[in-house]
């Protein structure tokens, strides 16, 4: 049987952790993003803890503001492409255009050299 305080600690240390590197990949400290949610510093810091976990309402407002669906917000770490790739758009959403483009022709460079290697 799944002890549910085991799996609540387990879901609060997941969404802390998508939630600070989602705050970090835009370039966010953790008082930039409670002054954008209207919470103390500390709430914030608690959350990306596990210590503790934000109501519904608050969630989806993080949601919002780090761009990411809460589904992916929950998410355990996944090797699955479409997850890695949410990951890289998270990193580079907070780039100008022509840093984007930087960026993904490092990608692709990267990409067409390890298929080439195979």
């Amino acid at each position: 049987m799944v002890n549910p305080k085991n799996a609540g600690d387990r879901l609060a240390r997941k969404l802390g952790a998508n939630l600070a590197v989602r705050r970090k990949a835009r370039k966010w400290s953790q008082e930039d993003l409670a002054e954008r949610l209207g919470v103390a510093t500390e709430t914030i810091s608690r959350f990306e803890r596990g210590a503790t976990l934000p109501s519904l309402v608050t969630l989806q407002r993080l949601s919002q503001m780090l761009k990411a669906p809460v589904a992916v917000l929950l998410a355990e770490s996944s090797q699955a492409p479409d997850d890695q790739a949410g990951v890289i758009a998270a990193w580079i959403s907070g780039l100008r255009d022509d840093e984007r483009e930087y960026v993904m022709g490092l990608v692709k460079g990267a990409c067409d050299y390890f298929r080439r290697k195979r």
